[in-house]
């Protein structure tokens, strides 16, 4: 196996936890909605969206935020989620520009 295939492969296992972030629909969701309201949400906003408790939006946000889809800023009480896709989707993009040039 040459060096650019095992490092399209570990691309790959790199990319896995930032999918398998992006294959729940409520994930999906949150990240649409989020992508409309430029200057943040808090919980109960994004809970009056959706079909889901709070409780269960709150699990979503902290997936969201522990794979660098979202950040989250205090104010006051509330914590306000934005989406800050950069990082994740570079990584996503490298792996796609990788396998189209191991493809070649």
């Amino acid at each position: 196996m040459s060096r650019q295939t095992e490092h399209v492969l570990q691309q790959f296992k790199d990319c896995i936890p930032l999918l398998e972030v992006l294959t729940d629909e409520n994930r999906q969701a949150i990240i649409m909605l989020l992508a409309q309201n430029k200057v943040g949400l808090n919980v109960n906003t994004i809970s009056g969206h959706m079909d889901l408790s709070r409780p269960a939006v709150s699990h979503h946000l902290k997936v969201l935020k522990q794979s660098g889809f979202i950040t989250s800023e205090k104010k006051g009480v509330e914590n306000y989620y934005v989406l800050t896709v950069h990082k994740p989707l570079e990584k996503l993009k490298s792996l796609i520009t990788a396998v189209e040039d191991e493809c070649k």
